[in-house]
């Protein structure tokens, strides 16, 4: 991994992020703590073209975004036509919105659909990924969920965004997954895992503060053929960007 292959998922930020003034103020603020890329999620209504050039103005490549799940499925023309317009290639599925992981004819109907979507992303020279959280570990079929996702979609048609804190959560083994996935993790969250013994529950931290093996786990996306390395944390404890600086610090001592 690259220090330049580091990126900050502007979800993270996203309360400093919702005017065009804000958004700028926030890139100056990620390119100063050392940042070279950013994900795009969760901004304001802000115009695509004024976005791309205030990351250009600091020096911040998009490597990816986020677009809406509904809009994905039903609308995928208006996903692809802002991925272009944001000159970045990847995007993620970020979440199944009202549908049940529970439920297999809901599983499927959701892979055929992401496959079918996918498709139309490739033949645009765009990847469409799919981000997990817990809810995807859910048994099915002999495997889970997001088994069952990967296995009936083509590798052409859908990629992973694998989220580290998520699978762990969900009772996976994110350096597993990575190696599962190879060829298939053009771009990775990493978010750890930290252990509260007061609340007997996890939360979201700071790369290095917690329990996740990233040295494995980024060793083993390296070895999946994994482009984007994207920070995010969904809640900080206090000032977003510095829990960024604290990960980014964490990060750049395994930097090659």
């Amino acid at each position: 991994m690259r220090q330049s292959q580091i990126a900050a998922q502007l979800y993270t930020i996203r309360d400093h992020c919702q005017t065009s003034a804000a958004l700028a103020a926030s890139a100056r603020k990620l390119r100063e703590i050392g940042f070279r890329a950013v994900q795009v999620s969760a901004i304001g209504p802000i115009p695509d073209d004024e976005v791309v050039s205030i990351m250009a103005g600091e020096g911040l490549v998009i490597c990816a975004t986020h677009e809406p799940a509904p809009q994905i499925l039903a609308e995928p023309q208006l996903a692809i036509d802002r991925v272009k317009r944001l000159g970045c290639k990847l995007t993620a599925y970020p979440y199944p919105r009202d549908i049940n992981m529970a439920s297999m004819s809901e599983v499927k109907k959701l892979a055929a659909r992401l496959d079918e979507v996918g498709a139309l992303f490739s033949r645009q020279g765009l990847q469409l990924g799919y981000h997990n959280h817990a809810l995807e570990f859910a048994r099915c079929e002999g495997g889970t969920a997001l088994d069952y996702i990967y296995n009936h979609t083509r590798p052409e048609n859908l990629v992973a965004e694998l989220d580290t804190y998520w699978v762990q959560f969900g009772g996976g083994d994110a350096a597993a997954w990575c190696r599962k996935l190879r060829g298939r993790l053009p771009f990775i969250h990493l978010k750890d895992y930290v252990f509260v013994p007061e609340t007997n529950q996890p939360v979201y931290g700071e790369i290095g503060a917690g329990n996740l093996d990233f040295p494995g786990i980024i060793a083993a996306a390296e070895s999946s053929g994994c482009e984007w390395f994207i920070v995010e944390q969904d809640i900080c404890p206090g000032d977003p960007f510095d829990s960024l600086r604290r990960s980014l610090e964490y990060l750049r001592t395994l930097v090659k």
